[in-house]
C-alpha cells in the first residue's frame, strides 16, 4: 500500500494500520529474543545469577534457554514457522517467570538494580507475552519478493 498524498484519496484502513503494527510487534519480539539469546552466551555468568537456587545446573539452564531464545527469534522470520516459534517463545517467557520472582524475593542480592525496575519486569513480561502472541500471527498480505 502506497502513501496517499492527495486529500481526496482515502487514508489507509484501520485494518492496514493494525497489520502494520502487528509487523512492528513481530520485529520487536525478534530483537528482544535475538539480543537476549546472545546475552545468554556472552554474559553467561551474569545470567546465571538470576537463576533461582532451586533450579539445578544454572549454567546449562542459561545456555539452553539462550539457544531456544535464538531458535525462537529466527523461527519468527519464515511465515511457515512463525506460529510455532511464537508458541515456543510464549512458553519460554512463562518459564522464566521464576527468575523474575526470585530477583524480587532476593532483591538484596541485586542491590545495583533499583527495586522499581525489578517490579517493572512483571508488567513488561505481560506486554511481551501479548506482543509474542499477536506478532507471531502476522502474515504478509502478499509475498515479500
Amino acid at each position: 500500500m502506497g502513501v496517499n498524498y492527495l486529500p481526496f484519496e482515502s487514508a489507509p484502513s484501520s485494518a492496514a494500520r493494525g497489520i502494520r503494527w502487528q509487523r512492528v510487534a513481530l520485529v520487536v519480539v525478534f530483537f528482544w529474543f535475538f539480543l537476549g539469546g546472545i546475552a545468554h552466551f556472552v554474559l553467561t555468568d551474569v545470567e546465571m545469577r538470576i537463576v533461582p537456587p532451586s533450579v539445578p545446573d544454572p549454567r546449562d539452564v542459561v545456555l539452553i534457554s539462550g539457544f531456544f531464545e535464538l531458535l525462537g527469534a529466527f523461527g519468527l522470520m519464515p511465515k511457515w514457522t512463525r506460529r510455532a516459534a511464537g508458541w515456543g517463545l510464549f512458553a519460554l517467557t512463562i518459564c522464566v517467570t521464576p527468575a523474575h520472582l526470585y530477583m524480587l524475593n532476593a532483591h538484596d542480592q541485586f542491590a545495583s538494580i533499583p527495586m522499581w525496575l525489578l517490579w517493572a519486569r512483571l508488567p513488561v513480561q505481560a506486554i511481551l507475552l501479548a506482543l509474542i502472541w499477536w506478532g507471531s500471527r502476522w502474515r504478509p498480505a502478499r509475498p515479500m519478493y
